[in-house]
């Protein structure tokens, strides 16, 4: 049930729950129409996320809603409930859930909608009559334009950060963090930050990061707010090595310059991770970040971090489906060497056609068994579509 949750949003998805490939694939047949199961799922969301206030519960075959009025108490503030797509006959179900202060109710495609001989009466069910709609002045039909990545200001910039994320990184990544030492100013500070919750931290997949989040809305002493600021970096570097072992999607990386001048960068970068345990494994749950590094100019062309505020927070349904998709390949590996000479020719010119690295334009042509033409076909969709990685860039 943790993969379907959305911290950030205290949002919980429960659509179709039955055909949930992880459950199906461990014989668990859980049917939201049966008694007991759903006084279990009320059970989990009153025991570990209270604060819940959005619940997706469509298409599970619902035709009762008795076990659903106990959320009235044990999930105060519930402002959001889809049991659309379910077999609702009657509106006298609803009399069940009628002390939910609920924002937005989700009943289409349920039988009780044939009920109704127009919108307006089916919206006034209850004997009361709605306010007018909220009416906005945009043209029909408008969609929201597609998110644009990552924002650098300009070429020199992005070439300066990607480089030093790639370089970061691998090192956060390694197992052993103390050569970050290089990458801190001496009067570094860190703050960790994850969301406002009155859950119990040790039942959420945040539980390591929690007792050292330096949430201003959870922490209010100013003394604790000090001593939960990293200073100095052999403090700060002392603290990563504390937290869990890591592997990041380089692919997931966006990127946004905030401030420049002649002597400071400032840029946030957001993305996903998961926790890799002692024997390599990775954990099941996938974590999204936020950093914000603000660094000053460090050598000929390197960076130095003067303040880092990470923010770390469960992953979206979205994220986790598009997480780890495209596993950037590790950097230390060459793929010359194992190549065929027509292979190398081809890896050669496929790299001066796309503007991609040696690295990337390999994997195109092996996902697309060194089909030039069918590998220059998919680049060019996928780079159309954003969803090439500006790692794939640096050469």
């Amino acid at each position: 049930m943790a993969k379907r949750f959305d911290g950030s949003q205290q949002a919980l998805d429960l659509n179709n729950i039955r055909t949930d490939p992880d459950l199906v694939s461990h014989n668990i047949e859980i049917v939201l129409n049966w008694k007991t199961n759903m006084e279990a799922v009320i059970k989990i969301i009153e025991e570990n996320i209270p604060e819940l206030t959005s619940l997706n519960l469509s298409n599970n075959r619902i035709q009762k809603l008795d076990e659903l009025a106990e959320l009235v108490t044990k999930v105060p503030n519930l402002k959001t409930l889809n049991l659309s797509h379910n077999e609702l006959k009657s509106d006298r179900e609803l009399d069940k859930v009628k002390g939910l202060k609920l924002v937005e109710l989700w009943l289409n495609k349920n039988p009780l909608c044939n009920h109704f001989k127009d919108h307006a009466s089916y919206i006034r069910s209850d004997g009361q009559d709605l306010p007018p709609p909220i009416g906005f002045d945009v043209e029909t039909p408008t969609t929201i334009p597609p998110c644009k990545g990552s924002s650098f200001g300009s070429d020199e910039f992005k070439v300066l950060i990607l480089h030093f994320l790639q370089q970061y990184y691998s090192i956060y990544d390694s197992g052993d963090r103390q050569p970050l030492l290089d990458a801190y100013h001496d009067g570094a500070s860190l703050s960790l930050t994850t969301p406002y919750s009155t859950q119990n931290p040790s039942r959420s997949s945040l539980g390591e990061y929690h007792k050292d989040s330096r949430n201003l809305k959870r922490i209010k002493d100013s003394t604790m707010r000090f001593r939960l600021l990293k200073h100095t970096r052999l403090n700060v570097v002392a603290f990563l090595n504390e937290l869990p072992k890591t592997q990041h999607d380089i692919a997931s990386f966006t990127v946004d310059v905030n401030t420049y001048t002649s002597t400071l960068l400032s840029f946030t970068v957001s993305g996903v991770f998961k926790e890799v345990a002692v024997d390599g494994k990775s954990r099941d749950s996938t974590m999204a970040f936020s950093r914000v590094f603000i660094t000053v100019p460090a050598g000929t062309s390197g960076l130095c971090i003067v303040n880092d505020q990470l923010f770390i927070r469960m992953a979206t349904t979205e994220e986790i489906r598009r997480a780890f998709v495209a596993p950037a390949p590790t950097p230390s590996s060459s793929p010359v060497p194992t190549l065929t000479a027509p292979q190398q020719e081809m890896l050669t010119a496929f790299s001066l056609k796309s503007g991609m690295n040696l690295e990337w334009s390999q994997k195109c042509l092996q996902d697309n068994e060194w089909d030039f033409n069918r590998a220059a076909h998919i680049f060019t969709q996928l780079k159309r579509e954003g969803q090439i990685p500006d790692v794939a860039f640096i050469k």
